[in-house]
């Protein structure tokens, strides 16, 4: 990913900065078109995971809708140049506000997570005069095998409605005239690895769809959500995650009805792999049990490995000397500023640069000003 050239050009960059390889991410959206878009799939680009505008500008133009859960996503959708047929608007908190600017634009669907959330939606979507096509998300208690931050769909989780609920929301559906059900939503958690979760959701999803035509409700879409991870141990050994085999689960294991689409929402697996947070060690401290390599990059650039206790790669970009074993920590003042504890790298001295990989997902967009730290910018392979 780091050739001598872009190495040299880094040390001439002030540090730390976020670095997105775009050929790495059109050939991650190439994949996608491949095995989900050429075969009928609507694939939906989860913002939340990157917001940065040349990021937007290569998913729009690769086909992709997007997937929003804030009024602000949708605004940045929308001046990316996505248009409102493409926008789903998810999240178990909407505002007025947000809903209303929703309206406005007349997104593709409402995802709404809650009975009563439908009805408010009604309610707002009369106001104004306006007509709301709305999809269900249904908790299909998934186990996705996950970090517990990042599980959604347990009956425990705040997310959807249980299946049971569906006789209420059959009962009120006729007196809503302001909306359309057209399709229902999964989601069941983020960074899955193992496929079994996602054969287990479409089981789920197949007696969900039984219960609605036993309703005469014919569902114009199922969206069965994301959460696909990526290989952050070994980023180089699968820069392009499997989607091969992803889709393919959903090829032999969810029952379609004629005319239905499947749409899907994905974003880490998207451009996680293509970014990096380049880092330069300001000191190195010798410790009783390990060497501390304090870098200018910390939890206010990345705070996964605070957040979710994420493991992300550390890779020298300057240093060829014998190994010594650190841990790699940044500014911040707080104990869980670590991004990894007793690894092995080669000797690192004051002004080597290190890359902190597959931080192109939950890392530009997560940073703070905590400290009064200034945001980092964003340097492009091109």
């Amino acid at each position: 990913m780091f050739d001598p050239a872009t190495i040299d050009r880094f040390k001439s960059l002030k540090t730390p900065f976020y670095y997105y390889d775009l050929n790495l991410l059109r050939q991650t959206l190439g994949e996608i078109k491949t095995h989900g878009l050429d075969k009928g799939y609507h694939v939906h680009y989860a913002i939340k995971a990157n917001f940065n505008f040349r990021i937007l500008e290569i998913v729009r133009e690769a086909g992709l809708g997007i997937d929003c859960v804030s009024g602000n996503e949708i605004e940045r959708a929308i001046e990316a140049g996505f248009k409102p047929s493409q926008i789903a608007f998810a999240g178990v908190g909407k505002t007025d506000e947000e809903i209303e600017i929703g309206l406005k634009y007349e997104i593709y669907s409402f995802n709404c997570e809650s009975l009563q959330e439908i009805d408010v939606l009604n309610q707002l979507a009369e106001k104004s005069g306006k007509h709301a096509n709305v999809s269900i998300r249904l908790n299909p208690n998934v186990e996705a095998k996950t970090h517990k931050y990042i599980t959604t769909g347990l009956t425990e989780n705040k997310f959807g409605i249980n299946p049971d609920k569906l006789p209420l929301l059959f009962e009120m559906l006729p007196k809503l005239k302001n909306i359309s059900l057209t399709g229902i939503h999964f989601h069941i958690g983020s960074q899955i690895i193992d496929l079994q979760p996602f054969i287990d959701l479409c089981e789920k999803v197949n007696r969900v769809q039984d219960l609605f035509e036993q309703n005469d409700i014919l569902l114009q879409h199922i969206n069965v959500g994301g959460g696909y991870g990526i290989n952050y141990e070994t980023p180089d050994e699968e820069p392009v995650p499997d989607f091969k085999s992803f889709f393919e689960v959903f090829d032999r294991n969810l029952e379609i009805r004629d005319g239905q689409q499947v749409h899907f929402e994905l974003g880490r697996s998207i451009v996680g792999q293509c970014g990096s947070l380049i880092s330069k060690v300001l000191f190195i401290k010798e410790g009783l049990n390990t060497n501390f390599a304090v870098l200018d990059a910390g939890m206010t650039e990345l705070i996964r490995p605070a957040l979710y206790q994420a493991a992300h790669r550390v890779d020298p970009l300057t240093s060829t000397l014998p190994e010594k074993t650190y841990d790699v920590v940044g500014p911040i003042c707080e104990s869980s500023d670590t991004f990894r504890k007793g690894i092995q790298l080669p000797e690192l001295k004051r002004g080597d640069l290190v890359a902190i990989r597959s931080a192109g997902a939950y890392g530009e967009v997560m940073s703070s000003g905590f400290n009064l730290r200034e945001r980092v910018k964003a340097v492009y392979s091109e």
